[in-house]
């Protein structure tokens, strides 16, 4: 310890949430316990405040999308998992598209998307979604330079299509080292309730780190430099801190009634 505890960091460890942290750390790591504990109760208090939100979108018929980016392993997943895991199941969605079809390789690239759209009175989350293109397409080969050219000119417009028809649109860039993405890699490999979140693509990450950055970095300069819907980034190395900003921001960006009853 690098500070004398508290009485009240002292009833936190004595509850039942920081005996649970205690013994699940290999060893003893009050501090980081304590850390545990304040992150459970934010986070609860938080989606509390999800709730509201979402019975505000609900009566008022809104449509929300809420997309997220990122390298691999970056916590996206769990991000979403914590917005989601209170909120009514019938009024969101989760939508992580797989590759591809022959027939859906045929149509406009942002067809497959635009399918998935929420109706009134829902909040759909992707797990990586359109910016598959600009990003992890080039990067691996999936995709021509012409395609990429395309969609980085239309990509700025159709956004703006989506957020004049009405749909509020939140995006969250979530933030990795590459240090801690292998860190991340390596916890993977060695679990096998995990293992099958490592695909080809993953393994390959470590090699690109800087074609990733490289890309990313244009992104974000097209993004800007066509007046689009800004990316939030969040610094995930810690993945509880970054969970919680990425609730905060989310409520942050949707307008919601915050005395409204639930």
């Amino acid at each position: 310890m690098t500070e004398k505890l508290t009485e009240k960091d002292l009833l936190k460890l004595n509850s039942s949430k920081g005996l649970i942290s205690l013994l699940n750390n290999e060893m003893v790591n009050p501090e980081k316990s304590i850390r545990y504990i304040d992150y459970i109760k934010k986070l609860k208090s938080l989606q509390v405040e999800l709730i509201r939100m979402q019975s505000c979108i609900i009566d008022n018929n809104q449509r929300v999308i809420v997309i997220f980016e990122g390298r691999d392993a970056a916590g996206k997943g769990g991000a979403i998992r914590r917005l989601s895991e209170r909120i009514n199941p019938r009024f969101f969605r989760i939508v992580a598209l797989p590759r591809p079809t022959e027939e859906e390789q045929t149509q406009w690239y942002f067809q497959r998307y635009v399918k998935e759209f929420p109706k009134a009175g829902e909040i759909l989350f992707f797990d990586r979604s359109w910016y598959n293109r600009a990003v992890v397409e080039p990067v691996n080969g999936f995709c021509t330079q012409m395609e990429y050219d395309i969609f980085m000119t239309q990509v700025n417009e159709f956004e703006r299509m989506i957020t004049e028809s009405g749909i509020q649109l939140v995006k969250i860039y979530m933030s990795i080292s590459k240090k801690e993405q292998s860190k991340r890699f390596l916890d993977i490999k060695n679990n096998p309730l995990k293992i099958w979140k490592m695909s080809k693509v993953d393994e390959r990450a470590q090699e690109l780190w800087d074609s990733y950055t490289s890309y990313k970095k244009r992104m974000f300069e097209n993004n800007k430099k066509g007046g689009g819907n800004p990316f939030k980034v969040i610094r995930a190395n810690r993945k509880t801190e970054a969970r919680i900003e990425a609730i905060e921001h989310v409520l942050s960006a949707i307008p919601y009634d915050k005395n409204k009853e639930i």
